[in-house]
């Protein structure tokens, strides 16, 4: 428990050195920065040349989703999402060791000119972010995280990072692996990133921008103003246009669908007129529609994974039970901690199961 208290602790101290050093420092890596310049330079060109024109400069949820912006780039990893990341990430590594895999490199690619590696990292992103965004579509209970994003109701630039923190857990997880095979680094994510954010921006401004030719390779807005559709189109029950950046998905796969010029058309879904407006309530909906508790499919493979961590060379539940069995002499409340960290998940799946086991029986 100690090696992962450290974990979380250096990570809280090293983000927040990092962050305080974004905004303090201006240079050409600056995610900070860069946020601040493409939308700055997206709301200039939505006032000067908006395709809505009868839509506010200062457009309806304008500052939520301003709020927005910064929690997902920044706050949600200082928060929360960047201690718990590196935890996960020291326990992938412990898992793969305990299988003896040193290295998931699969794919050597460092010999290639810079700029198709990064061609490849954009390409192999947003596909997976493509797959992603379909199953936030079709899967109800993701779906119900993703209706944030949905409710938007005006069109704007920073409608672009108004979304669940629980959707950054889902596109980091699923990129993790596959990008990880390949042996891209740091720098590399960078330049891909502050690429998508600026292609993302627009997908979401009040511009009548189509990219001519391009719009068959590169999202756009009246493309993308279609995906927010509150009634879909019949026969397209889960949704049209998923493209993060890359339109090129959606006209491959058959879910490219633009039925006429989308810019007075109602955006939303249908029943959005009772979702939440303010921020702490749209980020607590989901989880108010959702009972993780006595979710046996959420609670079993937390019980086996974190019941078993870290692998090797034992797992810590397993040491301190015996522990335990021979007197508990000599534990501190460290270890008592790390007892109850790693049994909770269990305890939870038993309560869950002897709870069934009571309903089954008849009543006297």
């Amino acid at each position: 428990m100690q090696h992962y208290w450290d974990i979380i602790v250096s990570s809280y101290t090293g983000y927040w050195n990092y962050l305080v050093g974004e905004i303090s420092h201006l240079s050409w890596h600056n995610y900070f920065w860069w946020l601040v310049g493409l939308s700055l330079f997206a709301w200039t060109a939505e006032i000067l040349f908006p395709w809505r024109q009868d839509q506010p400069r200062i457009r309806q949820d304008f500052w939520l989703d301003g709020f927005y912006m910064f929690f997902n780039y920044f706050l949600f990893s200082l928060i929360a999402y960047n201690a718990v990341s590196n935890v996960a990430v020291d326990f992938f590594n412990s898992a793969l060791a305990w299988l003896g895999i040193t290295n998931i490199v699969a794919f050597q690619i460092q010999s290639w000119p810079h700029w198709a590696q990064l061609l490849l990292l954009f390409f192999v992103a947003d596909f997976i972010h493509w797959n992603v965004h379909r199953m936030l579509h079709r899967v109800p209970w993701m779906w119900k995280f993703h209706q944030v994003h949905h409710s938007v109701k005006q069109m704007g630039f920073a409608a672009h990072l108004r979304f669940h923190w629980m959707e950054n857990v889902f596109y980091k997880s699923a990129q993790y692996i596959p990008l990880a095979m390949i042996g891209f680094g740091l720098k590399d994510f960078f330049i891909v990133h502050i690429f998508a954010t600026a292609i993302g921006h627009l997908n979401h401004s009040n511009l009548n921008l189509s990219y001519g030719p391009l719009k068959y390779v590169l999202n756009n807005p009246r493309m993308h103003i279609w995906h927010h559709v509150k009634e879909l189109p019949e026969g397209r029950k889960y949704g049209i246009n998923y493209g993060i950046s890359l339109s090129l998905w959606d006209y491959l796969f058959g879910t490219a669908v633009i039925p006429s010029n989308g810019r007075d058309i109602e955006l939303g879904f249908p029943g959005d007129e009772t979702f939440p407006k303010t921020l702490i309530k749209q980020l607590a909906f989901p989880r108010q529609k959702m009972n993780f508790i006595n979710n046996w499919k959420v609670l079993l493979p937390m019980a086996i994974l974190l019941g078993l961590m870290p692998f090797f060379p034992e797992p810590h539940l397993w040491g301190k039970l015996r522990w335990v069995a021979g007197g508990a002499h000599g534990m501190q409340a460290m270890d008592w901690l790390d007892m109850l960290w790693h049994g909770f998940p269990i305890l939870l799946l038993m309560r869950l199961g002897i709870l069934r086991l009571m309903r089954k029986q008849p009543i006297t």
